[in-house]
């Protein structure tokens, strides 16, 4: 009976599939796969997350804004940890400074990596001591996602369901390692969710559309590829803002590789490949290929890196030379070196 039915992988569960165990995805990523999901398949795609050892990164993500009570109080949290006055600057009533002190007020001993053994033989006693000794560290790690769009009060709590998961599926190993992976993922869950919310993955998607449909425009009227700075001032943002997205761009441009492919439709295909290829986009990466033809394999792939031909962004001479093991200056010198011959041609 299960042969007769079969079920098409989705965009998020294919892209999954590629990060091997102990690997990690940008949250933008994520978000982007997940769009249009339900929420029933956002929990399926973070559980996926977790059993696959997946770190979720939301070093990509941007901050949010607004004038907001909670977009104040999110500032000034994230101003007092940074200073190192949380606690004695928050009011006497303050629900977080409340529970901070509770949590101090609570004695804690033992030595952990025992009661994590103890744990895992299924000592409920053990569990509980060893919840209340890492509870200290859930705070500690949630003062790292301040100001992500998420109170430091309900990170704590995210984190400390988190931190309970980790403790109920510790098997063996380094028990500390495994107690902060199991906070960190539950906190990063919480402020992807919260940008979520707030319809970040539409606003992604529509920034990226943006920022590929002035690309190519650019590229076709320069014959180059523009800076930052004239992509902002085509995008009407700031320069900060437009690297942002280019960031984004770079971490989500897999996504399109595990995508099924689909099937042309024949009768179509003919008009679609000429359609392509009369735009002016394709005369000038096909001129480009032309006249690096006459290059050797290593310029012609210095050049590629250095001004990102092959469909990423450019990359430094740094990045360029540890991809083909050169020292920067060489990349310099044999870039200059390849452009005076394609001048000449």
């Amino acid at each position: 009976m299960n042969d007769m039915f079969t079920f098409e992988a989705t965009p998020w569960e294919l892209a999954l599939e590629e990060i091997p165990a102990g690997g990690s995805i940008s949250a933008v990523r994520f978000l982007t796969l997940l769009e249009g999901e339900n929420e029933e398949s956002v929990e399926d795609a973070f559980a996926d997350l977790h059993e696959r050892g997946i770190r979720l990164d939301i070093a990509d993500l941007p901050r949010p804004a607004g004038t907001g009570e909670a977009a104040l109080r999110l500032r000034r949290e994230e101003q007092l940890i940074g200073e190192h006055k949380l606690l004695e600057s928050l009011e006497d009533h303050d629900p977080l400074r409340l529970y901070l002190e509770e949590l101090a007020s609570i004695p804690v001993c033992g030595d952990v990596r025992l009661l994590a053994l103890q744990s895992a033989e299924g000592s409920e006693t053990a569990r509980e001591r060893l919840l209340n000794l890492s509870l200290s560290r859930v705070v500690e790690l949630a003062q790292e996602y301040a100001g992500r769009g998420v109170l430091l009060l309900d990170l704590i709590q995210e984190g400390s369901m988190g931190l309970w998961q980790g403790i109920l599926c510790y098997e063996c190993g380094n028990f500390e390692n495994h107690r902060d992976w199991w906070i960190r993922q539950a906190l990063a869950k919480a402020v992807t969710m919260q940008a979520r919310t707030g319809g970040l993955g539409q606003k992604i998607r529509q920034a990226l559309e943006d920022y590929r449909a002035v690309d190519e425009r650019l590229l076709g009227d320069l014959g180059r590829n523009p800076t930052l700075e004239e992509l902002a001032e085509e995008l009407h943002m700031s320069v900060e803002e437009t690297a942002l997205v280019a960031k984004m761009l770079e971490n989500v441009r897999m996504m399109d590789r595990v995508k099924p492919a689909e099937e042309p439709e024949e009768e179509d295909a003919p008009e679609e490949q000429q359609a392509v290829e009369d735009t002016a986009y394709f005369r000038m990466r096909q001129r480009i290929a032309e006249l690096m033809s006459g290059l050797s394999e290593t310029d012609a792939k210095l050049l590629s890196l250095r001004f990102g031909l092959e469909g990423g962004l450019p990359l430094s001479p740094e990045d360029t030379g540890r991809k083909l093991g050169l020292t920067p200056e060489e990349v310099v010198a044999r870039e200059a070196k390849a452009l005076a011959q394609l001048r000449r041609s």
